[in-house]
């Protein structure tokens, strides 16, 4: 046992067990709570059980926290209230915490140090690409603190003491966002964009995007197959010289007369007849 470590008779349960109810243990911030669960946690494991719980401890990354036991796990025993809540994000939200957590893995994947250090700016550059284009910035930004101070009320953000606008990432984002889910991470920001952009196609592949996608060389265009009326007659195709036009034709009178028609048309002397 380490010289820090509390005696056996020196353990608290309830200290460990409270600290647990209150949210996220963290190594670095809950130091005696801390020591104290890893000391206890057969006793912490049993105590919560019996409240259809579990606790989730990672030791390498310091952080420990409570979660509904899975309803598979039950052994037949009556189905207990959840007792922690479930939490549904919005879009935006759930869309930074993926945002922080590729953060996190390229941070530690080049860098030494545990602590990801972000400022405010940096996560609004990171954010802002998803959001729809506005022209009012100040707004724009509003919007994105709106976002980030719900991340900091769910723990994965901490505001940095003595530092204006300068926030951790902290590591218990990585239990939220799997490295299974990370995995597929570029599929999901291409489909929160076509969400975002309220493009109900874009996530298609089977749609072809390039506009020069070349015709289909076995379905030629018939030229007998009548004309769009909608679509602009070209000026270089030449007239039918099998279908004239008929000067005796009544002129329909519902249709208003055309200005730039001369007067001495067969039209107009038929509309006006």
């Amino acid at each position: 046992m380490s010289a820090s470590s509390p005696a056996r008779a020196e353990l608290s349960l309830p200290l460990a067990v409270t600290q647990l109810m209150k949210g996220v243990v963290y190594r670095d911030t809950h130091e005696v709570p801390w020591r104290h669960l890893l000391q206890l946690q057969p006793q912490v494991r049993d105590y919560v059980a019996v409240m259809g719980l579990t606790v989730v401890i990672d030791e390498a990354e310091g952080y420990a926290f409570l979660r509904s036991r899975p309803e598979d796990e039950a052994d037949d025993q009556p189905p207990i209230p959840r007792l922690i809540a479930r939490r549904s994000l919005s879009l935006y939200v759930s869309l930074l915490l993926a945002l922080l957590r590729k953060k996190l893995a390229e941070f530690d994947a080049s860098n030494g140090d545990t602590r990801l250090m972000l400022s405010r700016n940096q996560i609004v550059d990171m954010l802002r690409v998803f959001l729809p284009i506005s022209s009012n910035e100040a707004r724009l930004v509003d919007q994105i603190d709106t976002h980030i101070g719900k991340v900091v009320d769910l723990g994965f953000l901490r505001r940095v003491s003595g530092q204006e606008s300068v926030f951790e990432v902290r590591r218990i984002v990585k239990a939220f966002v799997d490295a299974e889910w990370l995995a597929g991470f570029d599929e999901q920001l291409a489909r929160y964009a076509a969400e975002l952009a309220g493009d109900t196609t874009a996530a298609d592949s089977s749609l072809p995007a390039d506009p020069d996608f070349p015709a289909d060389p076995d379905f030629p265009a018939d030229p007998d197959f009548p004309a769009d009326p909608d679509f602009p007659a070209d000026p270089d195709f030449p007239a039918d010289p099998d279908f004239p036009a008929d000067p005796d034709f009544p002129a329909d009178p519902d249709l208003p007369a055309d200005p730039d028609l001369p007067a001495d048309s067969p039209l107009t002397t038929e509309a006006g007849s």
